[in-house]
C-alpha cells in the first residue's frame, strides 16, 4: 500500500489480493501523467467521465468527486477498486462496469489505459464509439513500451485523428479528436476457428473467443497437451476448469464426460463470456455447467470439488510473478474433495512441482514436452 500523488489529493491505494512481499504499485506513470495532464490542460470532469481499463482504479479514485464510471475486464482490479474508494472515498458515487456490460450512452471525458491486447483495444473502442461526440475529450494512457504503432492506428481507425504526447518517466499519452463523420464499420469480436485434430474429445470442433482472451486466434502450446491427457474419468464428478480462459479445457472435460458438472471461473469477464459460449455451442445437451467471474477459487465451498484443471498465468500486467499460480493452487486445494486431484499444466522452467508437493505432499508428471509439462497433485 502506498500514497498516489494526484492533483485531487493522494489516496492511499492498494492492489487486490494484496501480496505484502512482492510491493506492487496500484499504479504507475501513465496514470500519473494522465491524471497531470487533466489537470493542466483544465479539462471539464463535469459531465460523463468513462475510464476504460483503469487497472487497480487509481484514476476512478483520485476522481471520484467527479462521479465517474469504471469499464474493466478484471474481476480483480473491480475487488482493488472498491477496496481503494471505501478506503479514500466512501461516500463518492462511482459506477463499475465490465467489458460485458452496456456503457454509458453519451460520454464527455474517455480515458483509456491501454491494455496488453490489442484485440480487446479495438473491441472497447468500437463499443464506446457510439457514445463519443465531437466535444469528447478522448486520452489514452500507457506505458512507451505498450503503445505501438498499431495502438495509434486502432484510436485513428475508430475515434479520430490522433497524436502522441513526449513520453514522460517511460509513459506517454495518446490525443484523439473525435471525428462524428468516421465509419469504423462493425467489431471483428467475437472471433470463432476451428480447433485442430488429434487433440481429444474437442478435435475440430469450433471455440469462440471474446476480445483479449489468451490466445485467441489460435490453440496454445501448454493447452494442447494438456488436452491429449486429460484424466479419464466417469460418473457424477463436480470438475472445476480454473482460469478457463476460452472454456476449452472444461469442455473437453465435459465432452469426455457428459455425467459431470463443470465449473468455469475466471478473473476475465471476457474469458468466462467466451467460456460458456464455448460450453453451450460443443456440450452435450444434459451437460451440467456454471460460469463464475471470480478470485481463482475464493468463492468456491471447500471440499466439494472431484477434479481441478489449470494453466495458471505467470504475468500480471507487465509484472511477471507467481502469486495468480499460488492463489490457484492454494485455493484449489482447499476445494478438493479428499482423494480429489489437481492437474496443471505450466512451462517447465517455472517449477510448479516444487510448489504443488509442499502442498499436497506429492504430484507425478503426467505428460512433457521441451517446453511444457503437465503435473498431477492428489488431496490426501
Amino acid at each position: 500500500m502506498g500514497r498516489f500523488s494526484t492533483p485531487w489529493g493522494a489516496p492511499e491505494m492498494s492492489r487486490f489480493p494484496a501480496e505484502p512481499r512482492e510491493q506492487l504499485q496500484a499504479w504507475d506513470a501513465a496514470d500519473s501523467y494522465l491524471l497531470g495532464h487533466l489537470a493542466e490542460e483544465g479539462v471539464d470532469l463535469s459531465g460523463e467521465v468513462v475510464a476504460v481499463g483503469d487497472r487497480w482504479g487509481a484514476l476512478v479514485t483520485a476522481l471520484a468527486g467527479f462521479a465517474p464510471t469504471q469499464i474493466s475486464d478484471s474481476h480483480l482490479g473491480q475487488q482493488a477498486t472498491l477496496a481503494n474508494l471505501r478506503r479514500n472515498a466512501p461516500d463518492a458515487t462511482v459506477r463499475l462496469l465490465s467489458t460485458r456490460d452496456t456503457p454509458p450512452r453519451r460520454i464527455d471525458v474517455l480515458l483509456v489505459r491501454v491494455p496488453k491486447s490489442l484485440a480487446l483495444l479495438e473491441d472497447q473502442l468500437h463499443r464506446l464509439a457510439p457514445a463519443v461526440h465531437a466535444g469528447t475529450v478522448v486520452v489514452g494512457a500507457g506505458m512507451v513500451s505498450e503503445i505501438h504503432t498499431s495502438t495509434l492506428r486502432l484510436f485513428e481507425r475508430i475515434i479520430g485523428p490522433t497524436r502522441t504526447s513526449p513520453a514522460v518517466r517511460k509513459a506517454r499519452l495518446i490525443l484523439a479528436a473525435p471525428d462524428p463523420d468516421l465509419s469504423p464499420g462493425p467489431s471483428p469480436w467475437p472471433l470463432r476457428y476451428a480447433l485442430p485434430d488429434a487433440i481429444g474429445p474437442l478435435s475440430g470442433r469450433t471455440v469462440t473467443n471474446h476480445a483479449g482472451v489468451f490466445c485467441a486466434d489460435r490453440l496454445d502450446i501448454g493447452t494442447r497437451l494438456l488436452l491429449r491427457h486429460l484424466p479419464e474419468r466417469r460418473g457424477p464428478d463436480r470438475v472445476v476448469d480454473l482460469g478457463c480462459g476460452n472454456g476449452i479445457v472444461g469442455t473437453a472435460a465435459a465432452l469426455a464426460n457428459p455425467d459431470s458438472d463443470v465449473l468455469f471461473v475466471d478473473e476475465s469477464h471476457q474469458a468466462v463470456a467466451s467460456a460458456e459460449a464455448t460450453f453451450r455451442e460443443n456440450a452435450d445437451p444434459g451437460t451440467k455447467a456454471e460460469f463464475l467471474v471470480g478470485d481463482a477459487l475464493a468463492a468456491v465451498a471447500a471440499d466439494s470439488a472431484d477434479l481441478v484443471l489449470n494453466n495458471p498465468p505467470f504475468h500480471s500486467h507487465r509484472a511477471t510473478s507467481d502469486s495468480t499460480a499460488r492463489r490457484m493452487f492454494g485455493g484449489a486445494r482447499a476445494a478438493l474433495r479428499p482423494g480429489g486431484e489437481l492437474w496443471v499444466v505450466g512451462n517447465r522452467h517455472l517449477g510448479y512441482h516444487v510448489r504443488l508437493r509442499r502442498l499436497f505432499g506429492d504430484c507425478q508428471v503426467v505428460a512433457s514436452d521441451p517446453k511444457f509439462v503437465v503435473l498431477r497433485a492428489v488431496k490426501h
